[in-house]
C-alpha cells in the first residue's frame, strides 16, 4: 500500500498516485503498463474476486478516485502458506491510498459509496480465455464484507466457483511457479 503527499491549496490538490521508481523500490521490480481501466460504481456493487492465470498473471495498481471501496486481496497461490487468507484496505478520496496487487493473487472490491470511481494500471491486457474468478462470498474464504452494504454481483462473479471448486478444476495458480515468476521480473 502506499499513501501519496497530497498537496492542497484554495485551488484544488495535486498528488503523484503512481511513480515506477517507488513502485520498484518496494516491490523489487517494475510494473509493465499493458492497460489503464477506470470503474464507477454503485454503492454494493461487489467486483471480483478475479484472477489471470500465471505467468504472464496480471499485477494491478489500483486507487479510488471518488467516494470509497473495500479493496481486497486474496492469496489464492496453491502450496502458499497464507494460502486462502486475504487483506482488506480501504480506498477513497480522502485518504488517496493507492494498492500495489501482484501476480497470481485474486482481486476485488465492494463499492461503499454510489459513483465509487476507481482506476487502475494492469501490468497484462484483458486476455478473457486466462482469466478466472473465485466467489467473494465463499464461507471458505470467509471475507467480512461491511454489514451495512447489500452486495451487488454481475452474473459472472455471482457463479465463479469456490475457492475449493477452482482448486479441483485446476484453476489456480501454484505458489511457487509465482516466485519463479517474480523471480524473472527484477
Amino acid at each position: 500500500m502506499f499513501t501519496p503527499p497530497v498537496h492542497g491549496d484554495e485551488r484544488g490538490s495535486f498528488h503523484e498516485w503512481f511513480r515506477s521508481d517507488d513502485l520498484r523500490q518496494h516491490a523489487g521490480h517494475s510494473l509493465n503498463l499493458a492497460q489503464g481501466n477506470c470503474s464507477i460504481s454503485s454503492k454494493g456493487a461487489l467486483r471480483g474476486i478475479h484472477f489471470a492465470d500465471v505467468p504472464p498473471g496480471q499485477a494491478k495498481y489500483i486507487t479510488c478516485l471518488r467516494g470509497a471501496i473495500l479493496d481486497v486481496v486474496v492469496d489464492i497461490r496453491v502450496g502458499s502458506p497464507t494460502f486462502a487468507q486475504w487483506e482488506a484496505v480501504r480506498l477513497d478520496d480522502k485518504n488517496r491510498a493507492c494498492l500495489y496487487i501482484g501476480e497470481g493473487v485474486g482481486h476485488g472490491f465492494l463499492a461503499l459509496t454510489d459513483d465509487a470511481t476507481v482506476i487502475y494500471l494492469c501490468s497484462e491486457p484483458y486476455t478473457p480465455s486466462r482469466e478466472h474468478g473465485v466467489h467473494p462470498l465463499d464461507p471458505e474464504i470467509g471475507i467480512e464484507w461491511p454489514s451495512d452494504v447489500e452486495p451487488v454481483l454481475s452474473p459472472k462473479d455471482a457463479e465463479a466457483p469456490t475457492l475449493e471448486e477452482a482448486h479441483r478444476a485446476g484453476l489456480l495458480p501454484d505458489y511457487q511457479s509465482c516466485l519463479d515468476y517474480y523471480a524473472k521480473l527484477g
